[in-house]
């Protein structure tokens, strides 16, 4: 950057200071006095005259300054002060210059240039765009104040005034701010598409970077800003877009569009009551903002249907209470973390409609929507698991266990889900029989005979399939008809690993590998382990005992009420076992 050296010329600039006049003192003869008749240089006699005193040498004083060359010594000091780089001193300077001649457009224009180098552009502005309206054709003001405007964030005024120039300057002169306008065209446009807010973020970081030292951030900019980081709809992104609203408001804490702002940032966190109340302090601020009154009415509809639909749900009425779920869904598709919380809500309405596989597709909506949402990963688990997919039940359970590790319940699920899977590999004796899992013993007992007609081997000589499904059959009626033996089929004792019983080293550890219910089960339905608990009819090592004298690890004492073998055993389970409690 430079400034005007040269001299102030010009109507706008200061007079040229006044000629000297000259004024040479007139000499005169005084006659003086001789005493006793004498003078000095005379001949003696008193008639003579007395001579002509000798010239006097007057000593007048030093011409005082003009205001002019006061100036311009004020501005070649400024300037010397610029090229050192210490602007302080140079606009100390240059105001001197212009206390003395205020309408100088030269004066005006350094202190401008200054004013820009030393990062103070609010009063470069002030002072270019009075020069500019001093000197108008000033080519060398009017690109300066391009610059300022540039350097402020205000491209479409630096390109007003490019257009002013002539000639019109150069491409480079205009690259800059050409760069800043194009950065922030393409930061608008993608925020209206509402797609790819990463873009915006990026368009926007460009243009700040043609910004001046020390030069805020534009209020329009950091809105847009904030508007796309709501976009994003993730909850650092939030937390961004309420940085931004915050900032805004400690400037000015009744802006309308900084207070609607912040509003929409606590209703995407779902603080939908303190959000209603920052839309309505915008409207008390300008009655005639359309955003605070559109925003106001969308938050306020939806939580009215979304009571209403969770009314109807409290109510067992599922196919009302998604339907309200539904027309929530339509208010506003720009809020995640909302709309994640109606698709799981309309999920849980699906699966007591047993509409599983409908109930699966809204919780990954939600799920996409808002990933860290885990109770959507959960209904989606359960659906799973209604539908017979163990094997993808199994997986969503143990992502959700990753996402929280303490949680004791998902360990649970993990372990029933297991079982269900391995019961779903083995044979299906209700398919079987064309049963199903409700049917009593008389469904049970109908069912055999009308197979056992059919698939008897003395009407189906030589027919090898038929006697494979004759022996299924006989297998599945063998179980299903014993109520015990059904019972422990359907709860898949037998599938049970006893190594997974202790996989976490032993009972003390909130009981290990095992679920407690199974274990309650197991002893309820068959009266312990004893006596063919599981497949080979128990534990190896003999009836209705662990391997060993040890049973559990670390010699665990339990006390099972007295039931069977009675009172406090070490090791293994009482052979009737009525009871859980330990000591």
């Amino acid at each position: 950057m430079d400034v005007d050296p040269q001299p102030v010329n010009g109507a706008a600039s200061p007079p040229p200071p006044p000629k000297a006049a000259s004024n040479p003192s007139a000499q005169k003869n005084f006659p003086v006095p001789i005493p006793n008749g004498s003078v000095p240089n005379g001949n003696g006699n008193g008639n003579d005259e007395a001579p002509a005193p000798p010239p006097h040498k007057s000593n007048p004083s030093s011409p005082v300054p003009s205001p002019i060359e006061d100036a311009e010594s004020y501005k070649t000091a400024g300037n010397r002060f610029f090229k050192e780089k210490n602007y302080a001193k140079a606009i100390e300077q240059y105001s001197k210059a212009v206390d003395l001649f205020p309408n100088s457009a030269t004066y005006l224009s350094n202190r401008a240039a200054a004013y820009m180098s030393n990062g103070q552009y609010e009063a470069a502005l002030d002072d270019c765009s009075r020069a500019a309206e001093l000197d108008p054709n000033n080519a060398k003001v009017l690109l300066r104040l391009a610059r300022i405007y540039t350097g402020l964030g205000r491209p479409d005024e630096a390109m007003a005034i490019f257009s002013r120039i002539v000639p019109p300057p150069s491409a480079k002169d205009m690259a800059p701010t050409r760069e800043m306008l194009h950065h922030i065209k393409s930061a608008k446009d993608t925020l209206q598409r509402g797609s790819a807010m990463s873009m915006v973020l990026h368009a926007l970081d460009q243009a700040e970077r043609g910004l001046g030292p020390g030069v805020s951030k534009p209020r329009k900019w950091q809105l847009m800003r904030g508007e796309a980081y709501l976009k994003m709809g993730r909850e650092n992104s939030l937390g961004e877009a309420q940085g931004i609203a915050m900032s805004l408001l400690r400037q000015n804490n009744q802006d309308p569009e900084a207070l609607v702002l912040r509003g929409r940032v606590l209703y995407g966190q779902g603080e939908n009551e303190k959000a209603i109340q920052y839309f309505r302090m915008a409207c008390s601020c300008d009655p005639d903002f359309r955003d605070a009154v559109k925003w106001l009415r969308i938050v306020q509809k939806l939580d009215r249907m979304k009571e209403e639909g969770n009314a109807e749900f409290k109510a067992g009425r599922w196919q009302a209470a998604i339907q309200k779920y539904s027309d929530a869904l339509d208010i506003d598709p720009s809020n995640k973390s909302m709309n994640a919380k109606l698709l799981q809500n309309r999920a849980q309405c699906k699966i007591k409609l047993h509409q599983y596989e409908e109930a699966i597709a809204d919780s990954d909506r939600a799920v996409s929507l808002d990933p860290s949402y885990t109770k959507a990963r959960k209904t989606k688990a359960n659906a799973l698991g209604k539908t017979g997919k163990w094997e993808e039940c199994v997986r969503e359970w143990k992502a959700i266990q990753e996402l929280d590790p303490t949680d004791n319940s998902v360990r649970q699920e993990i372990r029933r889900a297991e079982l269900e899977m391995k019961k779903s590999l083995r044979k299906d004796y209700y398919k079987i029989m064309g049963l199903d899992k409700n049917a009593d013993a008389n469904d049970i007992k109908k069912a055999y005979r009308k197979m056992a007609v059919k698939l008897h081997p003395d009407k189906n000589p030589g027919d090898a399939e038929a006697e494979a499904k004759f022996k299924d059959m006989q297998e599945a009626y063998e179980t299903l008809s014993d109520p015990q033996k059904r019972a422990r089929y359907d709860n898949g004792d037998d599938l049970i690993d006893p190594a997974d019983m202790f996989s976490s080293g032993g009972m003390g550890g909130g009981m290990g590998g095992i679920d407690p219910e199974i274990l309650f089960s197991m002893m309820g339905n068959q009266g312990g382990f004893g006596g063919g608990g599981f497949r080979s009819g128990g534990f190896p090592g003999g009836a209705g005992g662990f391997p060993g004298a040890g049973g559990f690890p670390g010699g665990a004492s339990f006390n099972f009420g007295g039931a069977g073998a009675g009172g406090r055993q070490r090791g293994g389970f009482p052979g009737a076992g009525a009871g859980f409690p330990y000591s």
